[in-house]
């Protein structure tokens, strides 16, 4: 028998909760099955959603108003009915309290996903926080997340499933990305031929930690450390001031020419195929942390604060390194750990690293946990 499943979610432009809700509305329409999306209007990935057979509604769900989020909900109530709604599933805080008030009025199956670890200062933001812990499943994008739900919001086992967020591993993998592909960011950000390079892909935002790996940079070098050409991969998103202080750290620490600000790149995986090691050192914790798991795919070895879902994708030792975040020596002592690999270390970690992606960490899982989430939902 098939299902209708209603997604419901803020935008439906760039980001990891964006692409999992095309990922299973594209997977529910080739087996047959009916996929809605409910979101504003805009996002670059509608046409993508319709192409494969999905509904896109567009309506204001964003919206944290609460006589919106009551009007919302019994708008929600009437589609359900009218669509004959199977099981919704929210992936925001907003439009999942319209949600599941409708799916309480409409005793529809209510899912939700938890992408992130969210925030609160007090017993009302906890409160508003408390509805992505109200379904009668609730999915977590990590053992971080999961272990958030449970301890901070009482979800028990029979209600909570982990379903790691996945990566596409057929293209992140060095055999797939040309030479040409390559040769072209060599170019484009001046990377000598066989030249290192440490990649340190993020947006430029004061909690990724871009200066304090430029101190630990600056350590090395002042012990005399070889260091490869570290690129700094990610856009200000019109953070000037703080583009401008990296620039001045990295004159401050005599690395200038060592390491580069190159902007975003909308080829990762040719990023990727140039580096031989890749640095996370985020100050704050991410619900899931892409890039490290991009990274493993691609047989690099990662260096990762140990915070947030990066001590669960990365295994110490094993697939990289995980250092206390804002340790400067720590990362400094890291790196040049990473450094004097030798290569049959670097082979054996590299193997390791992209099986554990691809035993875990793939769109394909993702896709199957959460289509049996939904079935055990019919049963």
């Amino acid at each position: 028998m098939t299902m209708t499943v209603l997604q419901i979610i803020p935008a439906f432009g760039t980001g990891g909760a964006e692409q999992a809700c095309y990922d299973m509305a594209a997977a529910l329409c080739a087996r047959g099955d009916k996929a809605l999306i409910v979101s504003e209007d805009g996002g670059w990935r509608i046409p993508m959603a319709q192409k494969v057979g999905a509904r896109f509604i567009d309506k204001n769900v964003a919206t944290k108003n609460p006589l919106l989020i009551i009007r919302n909900a019994f708008w929600l109530a009437k589609l359900i009915r009218r669509e004959k709604v199977d099981i919704v599933h929210a992936r925001s805080r907003a439009p999942a309290w319209s949600a599941w008030i409708a799916c309480r009025m409409t005793k529809c199956p209510f899912v939700t996903t938890a992408h992130a670890a969210y925030k609160y200062d007090c017993a009302l933001k906890k409160t508003y926080n408390r509805v992505m812990a109200a379904g009668d499943r609730v999915i977590a994008i990590s053992g971080y997340i999961a272990d958030i739900l449970k301890n901070e919001y009482g979800v028990n086992d029979n209600r909570l499933r982990l379903v790691n967020r996945g990566v596409d591993v057929a293209q992140l993998q060095p055999s797939v990305v040309s030479q040409d592909r390559v040769q072209a960011l060599r170019s484009a950000w001046a990377v000598e031929e066989n030249e290192r390079v440490i990649l340190f892909p993020a947006r430029l935002s004061p909690i990724k930690g871009h200066e304090m790996l430029i101190r630990a940079l600056g350590l090395l070098r002042k012990k005399g450390t070889d260091l490869p050409l570290t690129l700094i991969v990610g856009d200000d998103q019109g953070r000037e001031a703080y583009s401008q202080k990296l620039h001045d750290v990295i004159e401050e620490e005599g690395l200038k020419g060592r390491v580069k600000l190159v902007g975003a790149c909308s080829d990762m995986p040719a990023a990727y195929a140039l580096a031989q090691l890749v640095v996370q050192p985020s100050k704050e914790p991410e619900g899931f942390g892409r890039v490290p798991v991009e990274a493993m795919a691609m047989g690099l070895p990662v260096i990762a604060s140990a915070v947030g879902a990066m001590r669960y994708t990365v295994l110490d030792g094993k697939t990289g390194w995980l250092v206390k975040a804002e340790d400067k020596e720590g990362w400094a002592r890291a790196v040049a750990k990473a450094l004097s690999l030798s290569e049959a270390d670097r082979q054996k970690m590299a193997s390791t690293a992209r099986d554990y992606v691809c035993q875990n960490f793939t769109s394909e899982t993702m896709i199957a946990r959460t289509l049996a989430v939904y079935d055990e939902m019919r049963k």
